[in-house]
């Protein structure tokens, strides 16, 4: 067993070549088995909303932000209101930081909450979706795609 294989257990089948795969394997080799992690589509429909967020000139302290900021925000916000662990502390030159959860390591779960956070933080200040909505994350009902 020289190649690097990945199994999304779907079915019996599947699980079978995984366990096959695990019995053939040389010492040395790593088993990993875990959630899936957010999608491709998660991904991009997030960083849409993100930039749809900065595009309609959305303030938060009294500043306008950009996507970045945004998302930012949106995962230490959404880390907050699911009851998540938020560590903020004194950063290297004295400033002051959240060490947040990367959303690049979400489960499929926790990254479809993470959006349903958003479009409702959204929805509640009437932040409109265009980007999101035109790039077929969502339908005319605002509900996800």
């Amino acid at each position: 067993m020289s190649n690097r294989h990945r199994y999304i257990i779907i079915n019996d089948r599947i699980r079978m070549n995984a366990l096959t795969a695990v019995k053939e394997a040389q010492p040395g080799y790593v088993v990993t088995v875990s959630p899936a992690k957010r999608s491709l589509d998660q991904n991009a429909m997030f960083h849409a909303i993100c930039a749809d967020m900065a595009k309609a000139g959305a303030e938060w302290y009294g500043k306008k932000r950009n996507a970045d900021e945004w998302k930012v925000l949106l995962i230490s916000g959404h880390t907050m209101a699911t009851k998540g662990e938020v560590e903020i502390v004194p950063g290297l030159e004295g400033e002051f930081l959240n060490i947040r959860e990367s959303s690049a390591s979400m489960t499929v779960s926790r990254a479809a909450s993470l959006i349903t956070y958003a479009i409702a933080f959204c929805d509640l200040r009437g932040i409109p979706l265009t980007e999101t909505r035109r790039c077929g994350f969502m339908d005319d009902d605002r509900s996800a795609a």
